[in-house]
């Protein structure tokens, strides 16, 4: 037998499919969007941008934006007592 895949995309058959109306390319808008320190935001992944794509775990997660490092975004998420930071690119998040 062959040893399981434990790979960062294992399990996102699912989670990576876009709708047939939304395929096609990305909008230059979500890519260049802006977000200020303070701003509430969601996780929402563009599954064809593969640069700044955070971990499956943090995927429709909701937290603020901590600080901007380079071109993406630290986001904040609370999980239990812990506030993890997740590094996106601007396509990945959205405003909550």
């Amino acid at each position: 037998m062959v040893a399981r895949s434990h790979g960062l995309r294992v399990g996102t058959r699912k989670k990576l499919r876009k709708k047939v109306s939304t395929r096609g390319k990305i909008s230059i808008r979500s890519v260049l969007s802006e977000y200020s320190v303070g701003d509430s935001v969601t996780i929402k992944v563009e599954p064809a941008y593969h640069k700044g794509m955070p971990y499956k775990r943090f995927f429709g997660k909701r937290g603020k934006v901590l600080d901007k490092r380079g071109k993406s975004y630290v986001v904040g998420i609370r999980t239990g007592k812990k506030t993890k930071e997740v590094i996106c690119a601007p396509v990945h998040i959205k405003k909550a």
